[in-house]
């Protein structure tokens, strides 16, 4: 009789392969996903530091809108990864037509008041003229690309969620090549006098990458894809699965919601405190977000796996996957803040900023260095781990105490009452992490995560 130390190697080696087949080219697409939102930055920010600043404070929108879509193609990966354990790839198709006929709605909407009113969401980041000038300019052309991301982004999450990761990373990773080299078109070619003309083009050139992308997504799934683009049909199945859908959806929306919109407001109050503030949170933004991407593939890969276990009914393998992404999560993101302090000198040495902003920076970054452990931890437990088994409600109640009843009051009362130097005032707002990470843990240890949420739809279909 074989001890548990012989069984829990093997299941080591072989979770540790399945795991690695997914995350690093999931990190490659979440770097790329970072790269596109931050390329625009950096780019721009070879113009002027208005420019970027602008950029920066409009991408705030962008970034809301993003939230929608994370928070649905969560919700998709979600059913996708656990039906996939059972194989139900039409189950999987109903799921796809459900997330893009939402996302297509919430696009439409973000379109139209993105286009029409670009200085109005733009005031509300900022009182600076000139800033909000930029900012509606790239704000009113970049609404454009909104229509291809909703739709892209669904059908590259499935996909992903059904082990093809490395297909969704080749493709995410055509539009940010293309963006590059649009990019650099206009600054160094076509405009590189003419900012505001610049900063038009650079959203432009977003726009024309994200409707490839759209078209790459649509010629795979007419060509080689299982599933493809389809309009939701009224059966009743289909009517089970919307329910399903949006009971384990809307707490994850709700969730990246709270969060978002709270770190949308601290974007907003930096941006009532200092333009040099400003510039220098959008670049340390950038550098956090790059350096976690290896820490949000742990979290992706290993949601995707838990819930395929999940759904082939194999709880124990998928509690010992849990185990085992926690102890990655703490190691690469004490990787990740070792990365941030590594990058300084090459950030500065790229960046233009003054020098109160180099200064603001500097201290940015080694708060974001430790910032990163934490942000690993909670990412792959409450994003991962928890919402692969259905546990989707506790991300929402976690982020809506700590952000809006901790961290927001207190960023505003050091900002606008006690008027804290601006690095205290960054600690303060990045608090977040480091207050819901005991609280996550506890959770995790209760495993009241390890669900199988499929349905059983085969006479249905």
């Amino acid at each position: 009789m074989k001890n548990p130390m012989q069984l829990t190697a093997p299941m080591n080696r072989d979770f540790n392969r399945e795991l690695m087949t997914l995350v690093i080219p999931i990190a490659l697409q979440n770097l790329i996903s970072a790269l596109v939102i931050s390329i625009d930055v950096v780019m721009v920010g070879m113009i002027s530091q208005t420019a970027m600043s602008a950029v920066s404070l409009a991408g705030q929108i962008t970034f809301a809108l993003t939230l929608f879509y994370m928070g649905m193609a969560t919700g998709a990966g979600v059913l996708t990864a656990q039906y996939w354990g059972k194989k139900d790839l039409e189950t999987i198709q109903r799921v796809l037509s459900i997330a893009c006929t939402f996302s297509l709605c919430i696009s439409v909407i973000f379109f139209s008041v993105t286009f029409f009113a670009p200085e109005t969401l733009m005031r509300f980041f900022t009182k600076d003229n000139e800033l909000i000038e930029y900012g509606s300019r790239f704000l009113q052309m970049i609404s454009f690309s909104y229509i291809a991301m909703g739709l892209s982004q669904m059908y590259l999450t499935v996909i992903r969620s059904m082990e093809k990761a490395r297909l969704s990373a080749s493709i995410s990773s055509i539009c940010l090549i293309l963006n590059i080299l649009f990019n650099a078109i206009c600054i160094f070619f076509l405009f590189p006098t003419m900012p505001k003309l610049a900063v038009a083009a650079v959203a432009l050139s977003t726009v024309l990458a994200r409707f490839i992308e759209l078209a790459c997504c649509i010629v795979h799934s007419v060509t080689r894809g299982t599933i493809r683009f389809r309009l939701p049909t009224p059966k009743g199945s289909q009517i089970n699965l919307l329910k399903d859908f949006w009971k384990y959806t809307l707490p994850i929306l709700g969730n990246y919601m709270v969060w978002g919109i709270a770190l949308t407001a601290t974007a907003a109050i930096i941006g009532h405190v200092s333009s040099d503030m400003v510039a220098a949170n959008s670049v340390a933004s950038m550098v956090k977000n790059l350096a976690v991407v290896l820490c949000g593939g742990i979290a992706s890969g290993g949601s995707v796996l838990i819930g395929k276990y999940l759904g082939q009914g194999e709880i124990e393998k998928a509690k010992h996957a849990g185990n085992r992404m926690s102890l990655y999560a703490l190691v690469f993101g004490f990787i990740a803040g070792c990365t941030i302090l590594a990058l300084k000198p090459l950030v500065f040495s790229i960046v233009s900023l003054n020098t109160t902003a180099q200064n603001y920076l500097d201290g940015m970054l080694y708060i974001s260095a430790f910032y990163c452990i934490a942000k690993s931890m909670n990412a792959t437990i409450i994003a991962g781990i928890f919402t692969a088994g259905g546990d989707s409600k506790f991300g929402f109640w976690c982020d809506t105490v700590v952000m809006w009843g901790i961290i927001l009051p207190l960023g505003y009362l050091c900002a606008f009452v006690y008027q804290v130097p601006p690095i205290v005032l960054y600690l303060v707002i990045s608090l977040d992490e480091v207050v819901k990470l005991p609280v996550s843990y506890i959770r995790y240890r209760q495993y009241k995560w390890l669900n199988n949420i499929t349905r059983n739809f085969e006479q249905a279909h």
